[in-house]
């Protein structure tokens, strides 16, 4: 049976795909934007979003390839994209995946078990999240150089180091997956030890396995926090080989010259890993982000 519509709504209805239409175009915009830059032959801003002179010669040094001009002089790649991308990968990679696991045992501690002072450390927790890392660069800066000097794979210029670091932020972590663990009703862990689970194995293969969608969450928010960190980076990292992506980039914009082209073709390169993350866990982030507050 057709469904008939008052003018009122049909108007009210038109009205909000105009709205989602213009902000789906307010979003893609700079996507699009920077993806005809990177496709501009030599490193200009201006013009049309569609290329003219269309040219891969961006996209040539960002993937680490040499190629001619148009005079037949040899251009090679002048930084190493691919190894400032994988240096952020690794980095935020190894920096979520510890972040994540101590999120997890915190969280848990302060969800199920009873001790003194648990609610001052909760806000202790929030209250120290709130100053942001970059009022601590001076500690961070001389606590890993003091490091370094009994165990060097930890001091300045280690992605070790720097990953270290980055798990120094957790709190917010610790408070998402308490809540999570605070929504899963008791019962489900104190029947598993009627039937002879100790408290790992109901942690383990009871409570763990239900809260899969909030540790994605937390994992990613974690992985991108180390992906677009710059300060602590800046001060960590020196050599050009070791610099993360966010730091490396800077070095395309000079004084006298910027590098947009380069510059566009690297921001976009950056970003297809962290598209395959997202749409390879994005049922688990769904599921998470949207999580009520009944779990069973």
């Amino acid at each position: 049976m057709a469904v008939v519509m008052k003018k009122s709504q049909r108007w009210r209805v038109l009205l909000a795909h105009a709205w989602m239409l213009m902000f789906v175009a307010i979003t893609v915009l700079p996507f699009l934007v920077i993806l005809s830059i990177s496709f501009k032959q030599g490193n200009f801003l201006g013009g049309g979003l569609i290329p003219k002179n269309f040219s891969l010669e961006h996209w040539k040094l960002a993937l680490g390839f040499s190629y001619t001009d148009a005079d037949g002089q040899l251009v090679k790649p002048p930084f190493p994209v691919l190894l400032w991308i994988w240096n952020s990968l690794k980095v935020s990679f190894v920096s979520a995946a510890i972040a994540l696991l101590l999120s997890i045992t915190s969280a848990y501690a302060f969800a199920r078990m009873r001790f003194k002072g648990k609610t001052t450390l909760l806000n202790g927790l929030l209250l120290l999240q709130m100053f942001p890392s970059v009022l601590a660069l001076v500690a961070i800066y001389a606590l890993f150089e003091r490091i370094g000097e009994f165990v060097p794979w930890l001091g300045l210029n280690s992605h070790w180091s720097l990953a270290l670091a980055y798990t120094g932020g957790i709190a917010q972590h610790i408070w998402l997956i308490k809540g999570y663990f605070d929504s899963v009703p008791h019962e489900l862990e104190e029947a598993a030890a009627v039937d002879g689970a100790t408290p790992l194995q109901a942690f383990v293969y009871v409570l763990l396995p239900m809260a899969v969608p909030i540790l994605v969450v937390v994992f990613v928010l974690a992985f991108l926090g180390g992906m677009i960190e710059y300060p602590v980076a800046s001060v960590l990292m020196h050599n050009e080989e070791n610099l993360t992506l966010a730091v490396g980039s800077r070095l395309f914009l000079f004084n006298q010259r910027y590098l947009w082209g380069d510059f566009a073709a690297t921001a976009v390169l950056a970003g297809i890993p962290l598209t395959v993350l997202f749409l390879v866990t994005q049922r688990w982030l769904t599921s998470g982000l949207t999580a009520g507050a009944v779990k069973g």
